[in-house]
């Protein structure tokens, strides 16, 4: 068996609201450690640009999610992928697994509160068929998922490591190891672990970056570019391989389902962002917080950050 682990994120480039990065983690035969997941599992999944025939769509989160299409498409997969739960849940009691570290990235946010019901539009009555669905497609092919894992970054704590490296690029870093350091015990101590991550910007080389979050072992490179970055780790038990290449989402089914979750998180989260904030200035216009659109948001809302005992830095990420 092997493990193949998709890693992406959601909400780099806003100026308002939190930064999302997930990784979701496969165990498949070895013969099908270089598969293509969709093909393997089209009997339940389908890609975003295939006919709707009630399969689930999986694929860059930008093609299942606009403001104007909604959350239906994204919740729907979201959902039944990757919860066992068919009933009404409430997003903290959905963050507990999936982000452990949530309580202390979103404890000091005075928009958080973790009651929005799940899911938000989505409909109920088609989750168990689908859930059911993707089950048997699984179990026929001997895949089954590890835990997905997500990271949250709040404007404050984005600032900071901002700051303290130079560079936003820390963000990334940060978020990125705690998720190896997570995916890095895995099942099965000699069965290979492949990453598969979404690359992040300009950025050629990882060696650095990887070296910090692996426990034990050293980091070696093997090709640096702008089409692929790709490293091993020697001097531990399990092969480990990382690769970073522009839309791996387009490539690699746990990069999109990844990126699925990273986004329609931070869509749960930027809705409870919103609704408080809408309830100090009640006819402010919603935001995405990218930066077309965020300083006008903010503008509207600073004069009550004082009085909320908000400094700028706490709702306002600089870079």
């Amino acid at each position: 068996m092997a493990w193949v682990v998709g890693v992406d994120e959601a909400g780099y480039g806003p100026n308002l609201g939190p930064f999302v990065m997930t990784s979701v983690a496969c165990r498949v035969p070895d013969d099908l450690a270089g598969a293509d997941l969709w093909h393997v599992l089209r009997a339940a999944v389908r890609r975003p640009e295939d006919a709707a025939d009630g399969r689930l769509p999986v694929g860059d989160s930008k093609a299942l999610y606009s403001r104007a299409a909604g959350l239906v498409a994204l919740e729907t997969t979201v959902l039944a992928a990757l919860t066992p739960d068919d009933g009404p849940l409430p997003l903290q009691r959905y963050l507990d697994p999936l982000c452990p570290s949530a309580r202390a990235a979103l404890g000091g946010e005075p928009w958080y509160h973790g009651s929005t019901a799940l899911p938000v539009e989505a409909a109920p009555d088609v989750m168990p068929a689908a859930r059911a669905r993707l089950a048997r497609t699984l179990r026929d092919a001997g895949v089954t998922w590890g835990q997905a894992r997500s990271v949250i970054v709040c404007a404050g704590r984005f600032n900071a490591l901002a700051d303290a490296a130079g560079s936003k690029g820390a963000v990334l870093g940060h978020a990125l190891a705690e998720l190896v350091r997570h995916n890095w015990g895995l099942d099965g101590e000699e069965e290979s672990l492949s990453f598969f991550v979404d690359k992040h910007g300009g950025r050629n080389t990882y060696a650095a970056l990887l070296q910090d979050a692996v426990p034990e072992g050293m980091v070696v490179a093997h090709q640096e570019g702008m089409a692929r970055s790709v490293y091993s780790v020697c001097g531990v038990k399990r092969p480990v391989r990382w690769t970073f290449q522009p839309r791996a989402d387009a490539e690699h089914f746990c990069v999109a389902l990844a990126s699925m979750v990273s986004k329609y998180l931070r869509e749960l989260l930027m809705g409870e962002f919103n609704a408080f904030w809408r309830k100090h200035v009640p006819d402010l216009k919603p935001t995405a917080g990218y930066p077309s659109d965020a300083k006008r948001f903010y503008e509207a809302i600073r004069p009550l950050l004082p009085g909320l005992g908000l400094g700028e830095d706490a709702v306002w990420r600089r870079r």
